[in-house]
């Protein structure tokens, strides 16, 4: 099993923003995107409707490695593709693809 330290989830996410600003996108990090849930995205392209998520599944202490959290995870999920939203899902393996499959898909 992988495991990820919190150093290393803040790394990611820090690459993920640096993939974002290069590529001149307006983003906004931890976007509160439903009207009464206190949901929120890693990071959202508004005008896009497109959030990016990085799953912290590969570290000890993260709740999406329990049912009742990955449930919550589908549901907040569900809510925002029901509510327009594209989610692009990252972990610590394959966050390093965001910048290709942007440039793949003409984001």
């Amino acid at each position: 099993i992988v495991r990820t330290s919190p150093f290393e989830t803040l790394l990611a996410k820090s690459e993920i923003e640096m993939v974002l600003k290069h590529g001149g996108y307006d983003y906004v990090k931890e976007l509160k995107f439903h009207p009464s849930r206190k949901w929120r995205f890693d990071f959202a392209i508004e005008s896009l409707r497109i959030a990016i998520e990085y799953e912290g599944i590969m570290s000890e202490k993260s709740r999406h490695t329990t049912i009742s959290g990955m449930s919550r995870d589908c549901e907040k999920y569900n809510t925002a593709q029901l509510l327009g939203w594209k989610v692009l899902r990252f972990t610590a393996i394959n966050y390093k693809n965001l910048a290709s499959i942007l440039m793949e898909y003409q984001i």
